[in-house]
C-alpha cells in the first residue's frame, strides 16, 4: 500500500505549469500530495516575464496572481534547473508518480519565403527576448536601419512594431534595464510597416492593444483605405464578435486621422502577403502580393505584386515548440505528441482514444496544444490534463516511484552540483530588482544576466539554503 504522498513533477514554471500545480492542489482528493516545479531559468513565470512588452504592466499583473500561488508554500520551486542536462526523464520517473511537461513554445515559427534568412531578417521572439532582458540572449541589438517591416497581424507583431516606433524615453518608467534603453535610444528607425495577409476583420490584435497604439507619443499611425475590404464573412464576424467589431472600429478610426508630422511613423497594411525578402548580402526590400477576400474568411492572390523599400524585417507569424530529449514530438505542430494531455508514443496516436500512452508522463499548455489562445486559456487546458492524472491514479495505471521521498530530488541535484534556486531565492532576486527600480523612481528594474540573477539569489541556492 502506498505510504508516500502522491508525487508530481512539473517541468516549466510559466503560467501553464503554475496553473496546473494550483489546480492539482485544489482538486478533490483523498490522498496527500507533493508537487515540485522545475524551471530552466533562474526566475519563473515564462512568457509573462519574457514575452510581454515592458509597457504592458496590466498584462504583467498576471505575475501577481502566480506569485500568490507559490507564496502559499505547498509547491516547491527548483529554478535554474535544465531538463535534458541537469535532469533526465528517468530521474523524474524514478522520483515522481506523474511528470507534467509545460515548457511552452519559445521559438519563432518559420516563414517559408525566399530570402527570409538574409542578414537583417529576424524572428520577432529573438527581439522580444532582447527587450525583455532574457538572460540567455546577447545584450546588443542592431537598430541601425530606418525602414523596418514586421510580418504578422497578431499581438506579438503589434508589440514589436510599437517598441520599434516608440521613443526610448517613454519606456524609462518600465522595468527595462540600461542596455535595452540605450539600444532603443540609439535606434535610427523612422518607419515601421506591419504587413497582414488578410483583411482588417481578420486581424488577431486584441482591442486594448490596438487602441493603445493610437496613444503612442510622437508616432503617426498610418493606414491605407484601399486595404479596407470587407466581404460577407467579414461582416458576419463584425456583427457576431465584439472583439472583431472593436478592432475594425479602431482601425477605421485610424483612417480618419491626419498625420501630424511625427518623427516616426507606424504603417498598418492589410491584404499583403509576403512572397520574397529582397537582397543579396543583406535585406534591401520586401515583395508582397496583393490579396483579395474569398468570401469564406480566407484570401487569395491577385497576381499584383508590390516592392517595398525595407532595410530590416521581423517575422511575427507565431511561435513553435521545441523537441525535448526522450519525449515523442510532432514537428509539424510543434508539440509533444499527446492525447488530451496524456503523452503518447507517436503522432499517429495523438487523436486515438486508445493510444499507447507513455505511462505517468503528461503535457499541458502550448507544448500540449500549440501556441494558440491567451494566457487564461491555459487554465482549462491544465484542468483536462489534471483530470486525466487523477483518473490514472484512481485506475492504478501509474507506477510508484523508486525514490518517493521529497529529499530524493534535492540529493540528486546536489550530487550533480546543480545550483538550483528555490522560492525564497526568487524572492531575494525580486527584492533586488525592486530596489534597483525604486532607486530610479520605477516600480522595478530587471537584472539582465543569469550571473547577476543568481548572485542576488545566492543565499538560497542549492546546498547554501540547507
Amino acid at each position: 500500500m502506498t505510504t508516500h504522498p502522491f508525487r508530481v513533477a512539473i517541468i516549466g514554471a510559466g503560467p501553464a505549469g503554475i496553473y496546473a500545480a494550483d489546480l492539482l492542489t485544489k482538486a478533490e482528493r483523498d490522498f496527500e500530495l507533493s508537487i515540485d516545479l522545475f524551471e530552466r531559468l533562474p526566475a519563473p513565470f515564462g512568457l509573462v516575464r519574457y514575452g510581454v512588452a515592458p509597457d504592458h504592466p496590466r498584462i504583467k499583473g498576471i505575475i501577481n496572481a502566480l506569485i500568490k500561488v507559490l507564496d502559499r508554500g505547498d509547491i516547491r520551486l527548483f529554478s535554474n534547473v535544465d531538463y535534458g542536462t541537469d535532469l533526465h526523464l528517468e530521474d523524474l520517473t524514478d522520483r515522481y508518480d506523474a511528470v507534467i511537461f509545460s515548457t511552452g513554445c519559445i521559438r519563432d515559427a518559420d516563414l517559408a519565403i525566399d530570402g527570409i534568412d538574409l542578414p537583417g531578417s529576424y524572428g520577432a521572439a529573438d527581439f522580444v527576448n532582447w527587450y525583455d532582458a532574457h538572460p540567455d540572449v546577447p545584450q546588443t541589438w542592431p537598430l541601425e536601419n530606418e525602414k523596418v517591416a514586421v510580418i504578422g497581424n497578431g499581438n506579438v507583431a503589434l508589440d514589436v512594431a510599437r517598441v520599434l516606433a516608440k521613443q526610448a524615453d517613454d519606456l524609462l518608467t518600465t522595468e527595462i534595464p540600461d542596455h535595452v534603453y540605450q539600444g532603443l535610444k540609439s535606434s535610427r528607425v523612422t518607419d515601421v510597416h506591419v504587413f497582414g495577409r488578410r483583411g482588417p476583420a481578420q486581424a488577431k490584435f486584441t482591442p486594448l492593444e490596438l487602441r493603445e497604439l493610437g496613444h503612442v507619443k510622437d508616432v503617426d499611425i498610418i493606414v491605407y483605405p484601399e486595404d479596407f475590404e470587407f466581404d460577407e464573412a467579414s461582416m458576419t464576424s463584425i456583427h457576431s464578435n465584439n472583439q472583431v467589431k472593436q478592432v475594425t472600429k479602431t482601425l477605421t478610426d485610424f483612417t480618419l486621422r491626419d498625420p501630424k508630422g511625427a518623427p516616426r511613423r507606424l504603417h498598418l497594411h492589410f491584404l499583403h502577403a509576403p512572397v520574397e525578402v529582397l537582397g543579396s548580402d543583406k535585406v534591401t526590400g520586401l515583395r508582397t502580393e496583393r490579396q483579395r477576400l474569398d468570401g469564406n474568411g480566407g484570401v487569395e492572390g491577385t497576381g499584383e505584386f508590390v516592392h517595398w523599400e525595407i532595410d530590416e524585417i521581423y517575422r511575427a507569424v507565431g511561435y513553435t515548440g521545441t523537441a525535448l530529449p526522450q519525449l515523442p514530438f510532432d514537428p509539424r505542430r510543434g508539440v509533444i505528441t499527446n492525447h488530451e494531455g496524456r503523452v503518447v508514443d507517436s503522432v499517429d496516436q495523438a487523436e486515438a482514444p486508445e493510444a499507447d500512452v507513455v505511462q505517468g508522463v503528461y503535457a499541458t499548455g502550448w507544448i500540449k496544444r500549440g501556441p494558440v489562445g491567451l494566457i487564461g486559456h491555459t487554465k482549462g487546458d491544465a484542468l483536462e490534463t489534471i483530470t486525466h492524472i487523477l483518473e490514472d491514479r484512481a485506475a492504478g495505471a501509474l507506477t510508484e516511484p523508486v525514490y518517493p521521498e521529497e529529499s530524493a530530488i534535492v540529493e540528486l541535484l546536489e550530487d550533480r552540483g546543480v545550483e538550483y534556486v528555490d522560492w525564497d531565492g526568487y524572492r531575494l532576486l525580486e527584492a533586488a530588482e525592486i530596489a534597483l527600480g525604486e532607486a530610479e523612481g520605477r516600480e522595478r528594474k530587471k537584472i539582465p544576466t543569469r550571473e547577476g540573477m543568481l548572485a542576488e539569489a545566492r543565499t538560497r541556492i542549492g546546498a547554501d539554503s540547507q
